[in-house]
């Protein structure tokens, strides 16, 4: 079967039926929502929320586009103009990936709240992906990876990092 990237199955889903993540560490200033909200008021949505099928909840799970659902929600000229409904792409992917696409697609455009960034490291370390796979999957060089485990401050996040031996004390001489 030849592949077929999603966005050439965009579909129409009832703003009702998204759900946002539980991970997105991307944040937008004030200023800059206004000025998505001028950008979709005056062009539309351009861009699909890329989303994951819940199929057993019958829900749209966000993996990006947070803030172009945030606008619908919040804005009722929109929702009345869009008639409820967002245009989607649909990804399956389990949630690790999942939660790898997001922080892509967010770094290819935005800046990242730190704490929100330690906690999908963690979360991803608790899913048994390593350091390695974090750094590829997520666009980060190693010690990115290391900085933002050091800032959860879980012990159990440097389980598998090699520490050289600096020094040692000379004992004393009596």
């Amino acid at each position: 079967m030849e592949y077929k990237s999603p966005a050439y199955g965009i579909i129409a889903v009832p703003v009702e039926k998204i759900k946002p993540n539980t991970y997105n560490p991307n944040a937008v200033a004030p200023p800059e929502m206004r000025l998505l909200y001028e950008s979709v008021k005056s062009d539309g949505y351009t861009m699909p929320i890329v989303c994951y099928h819940d199929k057993a909840a019958d829900h749209y799970i966000i993996v990006d586009g947070f803030h172009r659902y945030r606008i619908m929600l919040e804005h009722q000229d929109i929702y009345e103009r869009e008639k409820g409904m967002l245009p989607v792409s649909v990804i399956d992917k389990p949630i690790d990936q999942r939660m790898a696409s997001t922080v892509r697609h967010n770094r290819a455009r935005g800046s990242h709240d730190v704490d929100l960034m330690s906690n999908i490291i963690k979360e991803l370390h608790e899913l048994g992906r390593s350091d390695a796979w974090i750094s590829k999957h997520l666009g980060m060089d190693k010690d990115e990876v290391l900085r933002l485990k050091q800032i959860t401050g879980l012990a159990a996040l440097f389980k598998d990092v090699k520490f050289g031996k600096a020094w040692r004390p000379a004992e004393e001489e009596e």
